[in-house]
């Protein structure tokens, strides 16, 4: 008992772990447009996002029993497949936070626990149906449905604004835009606490119930929903610079008008899915509303390489995070040695990660750094000149160039002076 004891403790501690890298991946959701457009300072913004975080966690745990009764079979689930599941949720967290990806926390911890279900019990431990309808369905509709309904709002808003020209009014239109910024981000931030600490509660409570200490289909205890509150609250203030910074500028340069309409879009879909027990990935519904917004301003653009990389990122969590959690199912089996080893490889590359983001870090002075890496055709185009007759290995101007393509002349009509071999002018044509 004493074991089973312990054990529930480092899985209760993990998961707050969790709970914490959730936090600070997804500070941008609510807040990463809100800074870009200047609506609020870095600081003010992940502390009033750290706050509304703590509050939604009190205010549904419609998620939290979809999680903890519905994606995996309890019966015979053992502690010690929880624990394997956090450790794969865990390191894609900080993998992916460390090269700014915006991924999901919500599938990375659902593909950590398939894969240690699996690897536990096999396929029958895993309730297809719910994956399907409450995993899957969401994670293609939030974003489409994030993003369409973002670019039709911002449309109508530059729309109901084309006839205002002059500057005053201008900037006061861009204030008002601003001002209701910050009130679809709080928004966010209260849809985050609602949906996103609601998983680190169920899960909590899945390893109370294998546990033995509660009973299948309980509620998550006040001390559960207490202290994943606080974990995510934490974390949120912590603030996921690299991220933010993705979001904020990686994704589209966004105006006033386009953060209110992506933001406001991002909200309505992560509440009305909360309340319908969609256990979808904030993330994914945020940055479909960044990019809806980008696309429905005249002029627009979104950053496609920035984009891919991102879609890449969804496509992988599930898989990658369900591997680790298999194979850190696999280990945890052996026996206490196992468990101890799992817990060391865990610390050991959370720190390894750490470090690595210490040769370039990311603070709340940076967040406006994000250049997009040059594409193919960019990176061709910058590499003419060096082609060119005339230009130095060390990148210094072509000279004897002109702007214009003389018209064709006959020899008899070309000057002497021109018909010579010059190395730094073209041959006439």
């Amino acid at each position: 008992m004493e074991h089973i004891t312990l054990l529930l403790a480092i899985v209760v501690a993990t998961a707050l772990v969790f709970d914490f890298t959730n936090g600070f991946h997804d500070t941008a959701n609510a807040m990463a447009t809100t800074i870009s457009t200047g609506a609020l300072k870095p600081k003010t913004a992940v502390a009033m996002s750290a706050t509304l975080n703590l509050v939604g966690a009190f205010l549904s745990v419609e998620v939290a029993k979809t999680i903890s009764g519905g994606i995996v079979d309890e019966d015979g689930l053992r502690t010690e497949v929880i624990f394997a599941a956090l450790v794969g949720a865990i390191l894609w967290n900080l993998v992916t936070w460390l090269v700014g990806l915006p991924s999901s926390s919500s599938h990375a911890l659902f593909g950590g626990l398939i894969g240690a279900a699996v690897m536990s019990a096999g396929w029958s431990s895993v309730d297809g149906g719910t994956v399907v309808t409450k995993i899957l369905l969401p994670a293609v509709a939030a974003p489409l449905v994030a993003g369409a309904a973002s670019m039709l709002a911002t449309r109508l808003s530059y729309r109901v604004n084309r006839n205002v020209t002059d500057e005053e009014q201008l900037k006061s239109t861009a204030k008002g835009y601003r001002a209701g910024q910050i009130a679809s981000a709080g928004l966010v931030s209260l849809a985050h606490g609602t949906n996103d600490a609601q998983k680190t509660m169920g899960i909590i409570t899945l390893a109370l119930v294998t546990g033995g200490v509660l009973s299948p289909g309980s509620n998550p205890p006040v001390w559960v929903i207490c202290s994943a509150g606080l974990a995510i609250a934490l974390g949120t203030y912590f603030g996921g610079w690299r991220i933010i910074r993705t979001m904020g500028s990686g994704l589209t340069d966004l105006q006033p008008q386009q953060g209110f309409a992506a933001q406001t879009s991002a909200a309505t879909v992560i509440l009305a899915s909360s309340h319908l027990g969609f256990s979808l990935s904030t993330t994914q519904s945020c940055s479909g509303a960044v990019m809806g917004a980008g696309l429905g301003r005249k002029g627009g653009t979104v950053k496609w390489s920035t984009a891919t990389r991102m879609f890449v990122a969804w496509g992988l969590t599930l898989p990658a995070a369900g591997l680790v959690g298999a194979g850190a199912e696999f280990v945890t089996r052996q026996g206490t040695w196992g468990i101890v080893l799992v817990a060391a490889l865990l610390v050991a590359g959370s720190g390894a990660i750490w470090l690595l983001s210490r040769r370039k870090p990311v603070g709340h002075t940076d967040i406006a750094e994000a250049d997009e890496p040059a594409g193919v055709a960019t990176a061709t185009l910058d590499a003419i000149p060096a082609q060119l007759p005339g230009s130095s290995a060390a990148g210094l101007p072509v000279t004897g160039l002109t702007a214009t393509i003389p018209s064709p002349l006959s020899a008899a009509s070309v000057p002497a002076a021109a018909t010579t071999t010059d190395p730094a002018r073209p041959a006439a044509v």
